[in-house]
C-alpha cells in the first residue's frame, strides 16, 4: 500500500543499484532505519490477553524473517520494514485498534492476529482496507470459507487435522470414554467439532462437553459436570483459562493428569504457575513441527530469552511467503500492494524449484530465482505450505508435547496430515 514498485524488480534493478541485486553483492538493510520500504509487514500478535504466552515466539518469527530478507539485500534493492502492535483478545476492542493504527500506517500485509475469534473481529476491517491478512495461528475451520476478498491466508492448518490428532492421541492411549472443557468460541467449537469426529470414528465416546464463555472465571460446575459423566479422559480447550481450570481439576478434584489432554491455546510452560502441584504426563498438541536447535538458534538473534516456541516458525514462513509473492508482484511490473501480493502466495507456495527454508541462504536463493523468471515452490520450517484456493495449507503437521514433573512441556512426536 505505501510501496510503489510499479516497474517490477528488473527495472528497478538496474535504474538503481544495477548488477548489485542480481549478484551476490546484494545490499544489507535494518528494518529498524527502512524509510522506502519494498514491502510494509505489520504484526498484530497478543502481548496482552488470554494468548500473551504466544506473542513472544510469533513476533520473534516476524522479526527473523524481516532480519534475513533485509540482510540478503531486501526485495529489489529495497527494504523490508516491520511495525509491531497488540491484538490483545476478544474480550477487549484493541485489535480494532491496532489494526486501525496499521493500516493508517500504510503497512501493506498485516501478520495475525493469534486467536481465530481476534482474526474473526478484525478481518472485515483488514482486507476491506485491501491489506492482506496472514495468520500463523488461526485454525478454526470457519476461516475457510470466510468472504475474504481473496485476503486472507494462514500458515497453520485448520483445526480439522488439529482436530483429528488430538481425538487420535486420546483414543491410541486406550480412552473410550472423553470428556471436553471447550472454549465456547469459533476456534473452541470447531476444534472440539473434529475431535469428536475423530475419537467416534476410532469406536470410543465423548461422554460431555462442557462449554464456557471466554469470560468465564470460576470452572467448578462445569468441572464437577465434566468428571460426573465418568470420563476416562479429559481435553480441555481453551486459552489462558486453563491457569484457574488445572488447579480445581487436578490439584482440588484429584484428576490424574496423565488422563489429561491440552491444545495449542494453551499447551504453555506453567513451572512459574502452578508451584505446588505438578501436570507431569499431560499431553498437548500443537500445529506445525517441533522447533529444531538450529532454528532456536536463529530465533536467539531477535530474541534471546525466547522459551515458548508454538507458532513461531508459522509466523516466520508467513512473512517468507509474503515478501516472495510481493517479489513475485514486482518482477510481473505490479505495484507491491495487498491484492497483487494475493496473486502470487499460491505460485510461491508450490509447483518450481523447491527452496528450503530451514537452510540458511534460502531467501536469497529464492529472490535469484524470482528474479530469473522462474517459479518457486516453498518449503517453510513450519512444514511444506501449499495454498489452496481458500488460503490454506493443504498439508502440515502437528506436535505433540509431554509435560514433566516441573510443568514444562517437551516435543515428543509429530502427526502428518493433508487436508482435502
Amino acid at each position: 500500500m505505501n510501496s510503489m514498485l510499479k516497474r517490477g524488480i528488473a527495472a528497478v534493478a538496474v535504474a538503481t543499484l544495477g548488477a548489485a541485486v542480481l549478484t551476490s553483492c546484494a545490499p544489507s538493510f535494518n528494518a529498524k532505519d527502512c524509510k522506502d520500504a519494498a514491502l510494509s509487514v505489520g504484526s498484530l500478535l497478543p502481548t496482552t490477553g488470554n494468548l500473551a504466552f504466544l506473542g513472544a515466539p510469533e513476533i520473534a518469527g516476524v522479526d527473523l524473517a524481516v532480519k534475513e530478507i533485509n540482510e540478503a539485500g531486501g526485495i529489489a534493492g529495497k527494504c523490508v520494514s516491520v511495525s509491531h502492535k497488540d491484538s490483545g483478545d476478544t474480550t477487549t476492542d484493541i485489535a480494532t485498534q491496532s489494526a486501525t493504527a496499521l493500516i493508517n500506517e500504510g503497512v501493506d500485509v498485516i501478520v495475525g492476529a493469534a486467536s481465530s475469534g481476534v482474526s474473526l473481529s478484525v478481518i472485515d476491517q483488514i482486507t476491506g482496507a485491501g491489506v492482506l491478512q496472514i495468520s500463523p495461528a488461526n485454525t478454526a475451520p470457519d476461516l475457510s470459507t470466510y468472504a475474504d476478498n481473496g485476503l486472507y491466508f494462514r500458515t497453520a492448518p485448520s483445526d480439522v487435522l488439529q482436530g483429528r490428532v488430538l481425538g487420535n492421541l486420546m483414543v491410541g492411549d486406550g480412552a473410550t470414554k472423553v470428556a471436553f472443557l471447550t472454549l465456547q468460541d469459533p476456534y473452541g467449537t470447531g476444534l472440539y467439532e473434529n475431535a469428536k469426529i475423530a475419537i467416534e470414528a476410532a469406536g470410543a465416546k465423548v461422554v460431555a462437553n462442557e462449554e464456557f464463555a471466554p469470560a468465564t472465571k470460576n470452572f467448578s460446575s462445569q468441572i464437577d459436570k465434566v468428571l460426573a459423566a465418568g470420563p476416562d479422559a479429559i481435553a480441555v480447550i481453551s486459552f489462558d483459562e486453563v491457569k484457574a481450570i488445572l488447579p480445581e481439576l487436578v490439584k482440588v478434584k484429584g484428576w490424574d493428569p496423565t488422563k489429561l489432554y491440552l491444545v495449542d491455546g494453551n499447551t504453555a510452560n506453567f513451572d512459574q504457575d502452578f508451584t505446588d502441584f505438578n501436570i507431569a504426563g499431560t499431553q498437548g498438541t500443537i500445529p506445525g513441527v517441533i522447533a529444531s536447535d538450529d532454528f532456536k538458534t536463529r530465533l536467539a538473534a531477535v530474541n534471546a530469552e525466547l522459551d515458548v516456541f508454538a507458532y513461531a516458525a508459522e509466523s516466520y514462513d508467513a512473512v517468507m511467503l509474503t515478501a516472495l509473492a510481493a517479489a513475485a508482484a514486482a518482477k510481473a511490473g505490479e505495484e507491491v500492494t495487498g491484492a497483487n501480493i494475493a496473486k502470487y502466495m499460491a505460485e510461491v507456495s508450490s509447483g518450481g524449484t523447491k527452496v528450503d527454508f530451514t537452510q540458511a541462504g534460502a531467501f536469497k536463493k529464492a529472490i535469484d530465482l524470482i528474479n530469473a523468471g522462474e517459479d518457486v515452490d516453498f518449503e517453510g520450517v513450519s512444514g511444506p505450505i501449499s495454498f489452496d484456493d481458500n488460503g490454506d495449507p493443504t498439508e502440515a503437521y502437528v506436535g505433540i508435547y509431554l509435560f514433566d514433573d516441573t510443568n514444562k512441556n517437551e516435543g515428543v512426536d509429530v502427526e502428518y496430515g493433508k487436508l482435502n
